[in-house]
């Protein structure tokens, strides 16, 4: 049937409207005292179709990441860029209908992000990381741009739209606000992971999975539409850390999207919102100096991606905290026994949604104020301290009826998933983050060592390797060495350098189409990898990145040449960890010799930024290595730019 406008009616265009009825709710003080915008906002509300007599509430901003258009029935019109923003909108419906009823004016923006899935492997990645600070830029200028609101749920789920909207949100410290986590998508039925799937190429590259098997896994691995993925990496990370702060409601991290838990979940936030802004409560008093520590603490309990080393610092700046330092995450990992037992990192391959029904952030959170690893009395959006919060929730009956429902149904013991601290000691977890320093990094560079393999791991704990060096300049070089193309093919043993990848080089991509491919073959655990890019949160191995200096700001990593024996350890026990020049060729020199030849050596002549890298991208990396670089968390620290550039 055709629904094109007969020609009569596509030109029949009208050139005048009757208006809304009714009258808007003016005072004499509003007409005489009040900006002309705060009048004429009253017309436009009534414009747009809002009920004239309902005008005068409290207005709340309801800000969200979403993406693409859906019909009512879930069916797409137009595809978002991942799942992790495609539901977001029923949770803001949930928001706003709960909002309304209490008699506030919700209002509502759009700030859609990327997917780093999307993008692994191609020049979309040299916009991923500095996305994140556009994003929260423009969010703030929109939080800004309502002069009335009286408080802002942020909803977010994923890798870089969820620390924009945390940074956002940190930078109000007189306004109540609350986040409202997106929530994860559900693992397929006997089908991979979003995280294993991202390694067909690779695997098919070797022949270890046909061209029917790669196009069925590729098909079933995202079961449900919406939400983030389904391992721990750096978008359920950051939800946890989100509720660790302090900023989310307990029990929302992780939510399955789509259901009614999830939707709930949005609506105990709008009366959080409407809560706060009635008791006076604002961000200054939840996000304080001990909210970050509370959220370094349950991120090392978790696992957790290590891409939170960039976004926790950058959100305590936003708050005008204090950032942490490479000392204090050392400390608050040494102090922490990691208790989740999930994908990517989990001896059991549990999915992210188990988690949740497991308990949680709080059922996590229990564990580690019995070990007395918590600062309780943090104030939380709920109005009460953390500590009160935890009181409920383990006496509580969703608490209760979760956990039996993962008996039940699933077959999986709760204390399994996230596991008491004896049993997690019995089950060989170890704490999550390691930060090497050596000739060739010495200003540090950072190993998630929880997930190195456990069979090439000494007896002791410690991950010894020596081996030759293949040295890379591009993502795409490595890759295809990996996959045996070219002179330099990747064996096992080496080592496999990737410099230029930094935020000068590439924006400081994500390399995850490396780490991923090395996981799943045979001969993977094998090879290590040193690099001044950064890893995604499902990234597994012995990977040592964020190596600092990077190349191109004259690290000594941009001095390495193929052939050069490389020694990394890593003590996953005491998370200490080196990573040096000792020789080259049979030859070996020792780490301090080995730190002579780098000072003497010039650095490799093959050094450049990516030839597509844009120029918004160069903009970031200059004003982000003037504020303190990634061990600042590459933020824009107004008072350190000016003063860099003379100022």
């Amino acid at each position: 049937m055709d629904d094109t406008p007969h020609p009569d009616d596509l030109l029949n265009v009208q050139t005048k409207a009757a208006g809304p009825a009714g009258n808007l709710p003016f005072t004499p003080e509003m007409l005489l005292s009040r900006p002309s915008g705060d009048v004429f906002a009253l017309s436009q509300n009534a414009g747009m179709g809002w009920n004239p007599a309902q005008l005068n509430r409290r207005e709340i901003l309801i800000l969200s990441t979403q993406g693409g258009i859906r019909q009512p029935d879930g069916t797409p019109i137009a595809l978002g860029y991942h799942t992790g923003h495609w539901e977001v909108g029923l949770l803001m419906q949930a928001a706003a209908e709960e909002i309304a009823s209490r008699g506030g004016l919700p209002f509502a923006g759009y700030v859609s992000d990327p997917c780093d899935g999307r993008t692994q492997g191609t020049t979309g990645m040299m916009d991923s990381l500095p996305y994140r600070n556009d994003a929260a830029l423009v969010l703030r200028r929109l939080i800004r741009s309502l002069p009335n609101r009286r408080g802002v749920l942020g909803v977010a789920t994923c890798d870089k739209g969820l620390p924009a909207m945390l940074m956002a949100l940190a930078a109000f410290p007189d306004l109540a606000t609350v986040i409202v986590p997106g929530g994860v998508t559900l693992p397929a039925d006997g089908g991979e992971d979003a995280g294993k799937v991202q390694t067909l190429g690779a695997r098919y590259a070797h022949g270890l999975i046909t061209l029917k098997e790669a196009a069925e896994a590729g098909c079933r691995a995202c079961a449900t539409p919406g939400g983030g993925c389904q391992f721990l990496g750096t978008a359920a990370t950051t939800q946890v850390v989100a509720e660790a702060l302090g900023l989310s409601v307990p029990h929302a991290a992780l939510a399955p999207s789509g259901q009614p838990i999830w939707k709930e979940m949005a609506q105990r936030s709008a009366r959080s919102v409407l809560d706060l802004d009635s008791w006076g409560i604002t961000t200054r008093d939840i996000l304080t100096d001990e909210a970050i520590e509370n959220a370094m603490t349950v991120h090392a309990a978790f696992g957790g991606s290590t891409n939170l080393l960039l976004h926790i610092p950058a959100i305590a700046h936003a708050a005008r905290l204090r950032r942490p330092s490479v000392d204090d995450w050392a400390r608050v990992n040494r102090a922490t026994p990691r208790l989740v037992n999930v994908l990517p990192n989990g001896p059991d391959d549990y999915p992210t949604v188990l988690a949740f029904t497991a308990g949680g952030v709080p059922e996590v959170m229990l564990h580690l104020r019995r070990l007395g690893l918590l600062h309780e009395g943090c104030l939380t959006v709920t109005g009460k301290t953390l500590g009160e919060n935890l009181d409920a929730w383990e006496h509580s009956e969703r608490r209760v009826r979760l956990r039996a429902l993962m008996w039940d149904r699933d077959g999986v013991d709760p204390d399994n998933v996230i596991l008491p601290p004896d049993r997690a000691r019995a089950r060989g977890l170890t704490s999550t983050v390691c930060f090497p320093t050596g000739n060739v990094a010495p200003q540090g560079s950072v190993i998630k060592s929880t997930a190195i393999d456990a069979s090439v791991v000494d007896a002791d704990g410690v991950y010894r390797k020596v081996g030759p060096a293949r040295v890379f300049t591009t993502e795409r070089a490595a890759i295809e060495a990996i996959k045996g193309k070219g002179p330099q093919a990747v064996q096992a043993g080496d080592i496999l350098v990737l410099i230029c990848r930094g935020p000068m080089g590439a924006g400081m991509e994500e390399i995850y189409q490396i780490t991923s491919a090395l996981k799943y073959l045979p001969w993977g655990k094998q090879v290590a990898v040193i690099t001044d890019a950064r890893f995604s949160g499902v990234s597994t191995g012995a990977c040592i990145g964020h190596v600092g200096p990077e190349a191109l700001a004259g690290g000594p990593v941009g001095k390495l040449l193929d052939g050069d024996l490389i020694e990394i350890q890593v003590d996953r026990n005491h998370l200490v960890g080196s990573v040096n020049l000792v020789g080259r060729g049979e030859t070996v020199w020792g780490a301090e010799e080995g730190e002579r030849v780098l000072a003497a050596r010039a650095p490799r002549l093959d050094l450049q930024a990516d030839p597509a890298l844009p120029d918004d991208t160069r903009l970031w990396a200059a004003l982000q290595n003037a504020s303190g670089g990634t061990w600042g968390g590459c933020v824009y620290d107004v008072d350190s730019i000016t003063a860099f550039f003379g100022g």
